[in-house]
């Protein structure tokens, strides 16, 4: 009856909309159209070879991935010292962003990783990008670049850390995905499997030569094609697709309303307003670059440039910071999908921590490093 009555709510804020909004001023046509050409950008940009591979790779994670050796590495009962680490720079040589991690984090997730280990490779995968710190190094200095990696790795640490501790629980073994475990694939096909994935999704993100991409993704797609129609057997091929489409259809259509959202917000906000607030290195500046990163949405390796700008218009270095560490790791369609996965009081928890940190870690590089 709940679902019945949130349907209906939403029927009736459609209609609302579409019956008062003056579609024929001016002012709604940019803004809407902005959030149109934001959400273009993104389907030609990042879902053919960026966030359908992400679903691909989730859903071999729960087919193939054995849930064993995620517990052993990333699990609630594995030693900090073991799986915080793994988690935090596991993701470092994805060129993904704050949505195309979502999958990944899924999947892990829902194969029997804990709360802290999962959320630090959440917040990890997006910040620990070496083609963004490579370009923040070469745009806007190597201190700046060195010090966003540092503060990624030790934010990604606490904040899975302290997401453990609030939430610290165990996986009721219903909930995941039901194979057998005792898999006749030898390691070596396993490996090949995911590797030929991620070689795929790491090299459709790169800024490389488009013919060498052009030879390159083609040969990765023949080689697993040529892999799971000689190694794996149908019946795990077939479960393969339906986790991968599971993914997509309960997080793809999240995704495309938050960044037209995203975008349609990116127009109403003045950007005269922006300078004004991120001008100095006073912790209320700090304060709204988290909550400006934390709505707006990057793309990968875009968040430089506009952090350039940006800087270049008076903005404080310690703001920069906030607006590296929260940007990345959050988007506004990003924690829709964040709240669909994880439930209201761990996202928003999960959030606020985020732009906690990001707040903190600023004031502190803005105020007394490298003066």
């Amino acid at each position: 009856m709940k679902k019945e009555f949130r349907k209906l709510g939403g029927i009736i804020i459609i209609f609302l909309a579409l019956y008062f909004l003056p579609f024929n001023r001016e002012i709604v046509k940019d803004v809407f159209f902005n959030g149109l050409i934001l959400l273009q950008n993104y389907a030609r940009e990042h879902v053919l070879l960026c966030l359908i591979p992400a679903f691909f790779i989730a859903g071999g994670i729960l087919v193939f991935a054995k849930k064993d050796a995620i517990l052993k590495y990333l699990g609630a009962n594995t030693s900090k010292w073991i799986s915080y680490p793994i988690a935090s720079i596991s993701g470092g040589v994805l060129a993904v962003c704050s949505c195309t991690i979502l999958p990944l984090f899924a999947g892990i997730w829902k194969r029997g990783a804990g709360i802290g280990p999962a959320t630090t490779f959440l917040y990890a995968g997006p910040a620990i990008n070496i083609a963004a710190i490579f370009l923040t190094g070469t745009v806007l200095g190597w201190e700046l670049s060195f010090v966003r990696l540092a503060f990624s790795i030790i934010g990604a640490i606490i904040i899975g850390f302290l997401m453990d501790k609030f939430f610290r629980e165990k996986h009721n073994e219903k909930t995941f995905i039901i194979t057998d475990e005792k898999l006749q694939f030898s390691k070596i096909d396993i490996m090949l499997f995911f590797l030929l994935q991620l070689a795929f999704l790491v090299t459709g993100s790169l800024p490389i030569n488009s013919i060498l991409k052009l030879i390159l993704m083609p040969l990765y797609i023949i080689l697993l094609l040529i892999l799971i129609f000689l190694k794996f057997d149908k019946n795990h091929n077939k479960l393969w697709i339906s986790e991968t489409w599971d993914f997509t259809k309960k997080i793809l259509p999240l995704l495309f309303l938050g960044i037209f959202i995203a975008g349609i917000l990116f127009q109403l906000i003045p950007q005269n307003t922006v300078q004004k607030f991120l001008g100095q290195n006073r912790l209320f500046s700090n304060f709204f670059a988290s909550v400006f990163g934390a709505l707006m949405y990057f793309a990968t390796l875009t968040e430089v440039p506009i952090i350039k700008e940006l800087m270049r218009l008076g903005m404080g270095k310690g703001p920069a910071l906030s607006l590296f560490l929260s940007g990345y790791s959050l988007s506004l369609p990003n924690m829709i999908v964040i709240t669909k996965l994880m439930g209201f009081k761990k996202a928003i928890s999960y959030i606020l921590l985020i732009v906690l940190y990001s707040t903190i870690a600023g004031f502190i590089y803005g105020n007394f490093m490298f003066q």
